[in-house]
């Protein structure tokens, strides 16, 4: 159905990661939304349960759940979305690597976007790639953080502007399903308002695991192999985007 879409014209070819911009790498990410949907879908449960324990307590406490177990389920939602990006093959050993690593990463969040969002953009897309680098090349703890910033720092511009057009989206999203909850009574209103954050945070998360890809590309040590998507390792793990 895919293919005869994009013979019709109505969707483009997947942009190769080395040329992406961030646009295309949201409409790319959409693209792996759809197609494995309920396993995509189900990434959204990690950030309502977090929104729920953040509510539930006062602060300070919720910004202490939030660095805490907040940063726990986080980086797991995107240990999974990473594996739903690629045919990589994972093993225990790898994920919970990956989900250290997502932790510690994850923790000064909620410090950092406290007053602004800007401050903790720019932390993920920093340290954000240590993730992916455990799970598709096998990186260590401390050689993972080393090996985000070296992939940040291959199109910086891109992974910033891809995290915030990703952001971008996803609160516009959101915005366009506020009108339903018009729909619920008072009793059921705080139900739905997690409604959206259910099904927009998903798409965040395969973002991320996406943007991998196009910063690995733009290394200067694979610009002659351009048409790569990931390394030259374990079955050379391809994006699914």
């Amino acid at each position: 159905m895919e293919k005869e879409t994009e013979r019709g014209g109505s969707l483009p070819p997947p942009a190769p990661p080395q040329s992406r911009t961030a646009a295309q790498l949201v409409a790319e990410s959409i693209r792996l939304y759809g197609r494995r949907f309920w396993k995509s879908l189900a990434l959204g449960f990690g950030p309502v349960l977090v929104a729920i324990g953040i509510t539930a307590l006062p602060g300070p406490t919720n910004l202490i759940f939030a660095a805490t177990a907040g940063a726990v389920i986080v980086s797991a939602c995107y240990v999974a979305a990473c594996a739903l990006a690629s045919d990589v093959r994972l093993t225990r050993r790898s994920v919970a690597t990956a989900l250290l690593v997502g932790t510690l990463v994850f923790v000064p969040v909620p410090f950092l976007t406290r007053i602004l969002i800007f401050p903790g953009a720019v932390w993920l897309a920093l340290f954000g790639l240590a993730v992916p680098a455990v799970l598709y090349e096998g990186r260590g703890l401390g050689e993972s953080l080393g090996r985000a910033v070296a992939l940040a720092r291959a199109d910086f511009v891109h992974a910033l502007g891809s995290l915030a057009a990703l952001g971008i989206v996803g609160f516009v999203s959101a915005l366009a399903m506020s009108p339903l909850l018009i729909q619920f009574g008072d009793q059921a209103r705080p139900v739905a308002a997690l409604l959206p954050l259910f099904v927009v945070t998903p798409l965040l998360f395969l973002g991320a695991a996406q943007l991998y890809f196009d910063q690995f590309a733009r290394l200067p040590e694979n610009a002659p192999r351009a048409g790569l998507t990931a390394p030259q390792r374990r079955g050379q793990p391809s994006t699914r985007g």
